[in-house]
């Protein structure tokens, strides 16, 4: 991972070979990531769901999340395998087995607390930085295969909740959330609504809430990016006109995020 400016000079550079998906500089000047690391055979053997016999030549990995200082030096981490329950953080049934957790989004929050989103457990939680414990989690009776969950300045969180493997309900049909966290319930949600199932990306993808109470979408899988406003109303749209090819998609025109800048965050013209 590294820090570059507007000109591409590289300011900052942590290397981890098990790095994985998503890292944010901290206010401290270093950097917390997501990495991986393989689970011991005994916690594998009682990981339950996902398709039988999938696991990546018989091992399974989990996350673990490290922060460094501005040297590079790790100053915390936490290891998913010892916080979550085989029992309950099951793997969503025709997920491969190779990873327990897999996850895609790691936040540092206000007052040290982190959150994290695991995909292949439908699920988004707070993580306690002094004590390592769950605050709070939002799981799959709400959540399927998310992603970006950011927090708002309301205390709220906003995901994009991609909905495909749901476990109850047979339609594939993504979504924006705005949830309270700890009770769990949706404040605003987007759908489209012209059609079902027309507003939908299985893989990557998310939402931001800007400054003007809009909320900017990514649908990673088609590379479209709109703003939206409280009403649900589209106020601008681009669809990403270049296109690549990609091992699992073929040829497209995929975007993995979407972040609106405004004027103040680039450089003032001479």
């Amino acid at each position: 991972m590294m820090e570059v400016d507007w000109d591409g000079n590289v300011l900052w550079e942590h290397r981890d070979p098990a790095h994985h998906h998503d890292a944010r500089r901290t206010e401290a000047g270093g950097a917390i990531y997501l990495t991986l690391e393989p689970l011991a055979a005994g916690v594998q053997a009682k990981v339950q769901g996902g398709l039988p016999s999938t696991e990546h030549q018989g091992q399974m990995w989990s996350d673990r999340i490290v922060e460094v200082d501005s040297s590079g030096s790790t100053i915390w981490e936490w290891h998913a395998w010892e916080h979550l329950d085989p029992e309950t953080d099951v793997i969503t049934p025709t997920d491969l087995r190779d990873e327990w957790s897999h996850g895609n989004t790691v936040v540092p929050l206000p007052g040290g607390d982190v959150m994290v989103s695991f995909r292949n457990i439908s699920t988004v939680a707070r993580i306690d930085r002094a004590t390592g414990e769950i605050v709070w989690k939002l799981g799959w009776d709400l959540l399927a295969q998310q992603h970006d969950p950011s927090l708002l300045p309301n205390g709220n969180v906003l995901i994009f909740n991609n909905g495909t493997r749901r476990r109850w309900h047979p339609l594939v049909l993504s979504s924006v959330l705005e949830v309270e966290p700890e009770a769990g319930h949706v404040v605003w949600e987007y759908r489209d609504a012209s059609s079902t199932m027309s507003f939908f990306s299985s893989y990557i993808s998310g939402a931001q809430r800007l400054p003007n109470g809009n909320t900017l979408i990514c649908e990673g899988i088609s590379g479209r990016i709109f703003e939206v406003t409280p009403q649900r109303e589209i106020v601008w749209e681009y669809i990403n006109p270049c296109f690549f090819r990609a091992p699992i998609f073929g040829v497209t025109g995929a975007v993995f995020r979407a972040f609106r800048y405004g004027p103040e965050r680039f450089p003032k013209l001479a």
